[in-house]
């Protein structure tokens, strides 16, 4: 079995008036927010799939399905944590993580240092070992047209040290 493995993860959210905005953990202001059984974060939630793709531990919906009443409107954060713990109990720890927004509105820049924060924290990663990016899809497709947004990840993850 190798020392090291690489996940990737994909989430899709389509925007709806009346919901919070959540993205990386971090509430942000704006008129609509993703929709979802949880708290809809594309980021964290392409984070998770990332991570436990890379341990073949399976995907969210696997663990944290849609529909079970436990998960209605939960923080990904919590659900981040209990991916972690499935990693550990598993004999992985996660080394680094890079993450990509699509997203048109609103600009994220002055919020990624808060959600590197927080995806630090649930990790117990330096900030240094996670990278996110936000960029638009140049007003096309869904994404474009202000409809939605999606996210990607990448993690590594490695053996645990005895």
């Amino acid at each position: 079995m190798s020392t090291n493995r690489v996940g990737i993860g994909y989430d899709v959210h389509t925007l709806k008036a009346g919901r919070k905005l959540v993205l990386g953990g971090v509430e942000i202001f704006y008129h609509k927010g993703l929709d979802g059984w949880s708290d809809a974060d594309v980021l964290l939630h392409a984070l998770m799939d990332a991570l436990l793709g890379a341990a073949a531990l399976g995907d969210i919906g696997t663990h944290f399905p849609p529909g079970d009443l436990k998960y209605q409107n939960i923080s990904s954060l919590i659900l981040l944590g209990r991916v972690k713990t499935l990693l550990n109990e598993a004999g992985w720890q996660v080394g680094n993580v890079d993450m990509m927004i699509m997203a048109e509105q609103p600009k994220l820049k002055e919020y990624i240092p808060r959600m590197i924060q927080n995806i630090s924290k649930e990790l117990g990663l330096s900030p240094g070992d996670i990278s996110i990016k936000a960029g638009t899809n140049e007003k096309m497709g869904f994404i474009g047209e202000g409809q939605g947004m999606a996210a990607q990840a990448v993690a590594m993850i490695e053996k645990k040290k005895d």
